[in-house]
């Protein structure tokens, strides 16, 4: 139950980056769309953004943790890449701007969502 909250505030994230970076589109406002990305976000982040920070470890301790902020936008934009050529979803990303905007957003709205899903683990 929570990995379909945590998906749907994933789902959300998007739609409100979508709604405020004008380089974020999407073909047709369904929650479809924003459903498949937020699945192929999370399979991005779990197999890619791992490697990516593992190849970036001096560019992130140099710049104390804030290219973190770049490969955010860089798993966004391929996130976006991959869901239109496998899924043809229809969620574009134009450029790293608004690539680099649209992850610091859904960054923010997920961190500010996810404190109100409550983990089992507190309970103990």
């Amino acid at each position: 139950m929570k990995l379909l909250i945590r998906w749907a505030i994933s789902a959300f994230s998007l739609f409100v980056a979508v709604w405020l970076v004008p380089g974020i589109t999407v073909e047709q406002n369904a929650w479809g769309i924003y459903a498949v990305m937020a699945a192929v976000l999370g399979l991005v982040n779990a197999i890619v953004r791992p490697v990516l920070k593992l190849l970036t470890c001096p560019f992130i301790i140099l710049t104390l943790g804030v290219f973190t902020l770049v490969i955010n936008g860089f798993t966004l934009w391929l996130a976006a890449a991959l869901a239109n050529s496998l899924f043809d979803v229809g969620f574009y990303v134009t450029g790293f701007w608004p690539a680099f905007l649209g992850a610091l957003i859904v960054s923010i709205v997920s961190v500010i969502l996810n404190t109100f899903v409550k983990d089992e683990d507190d309970d103990k």
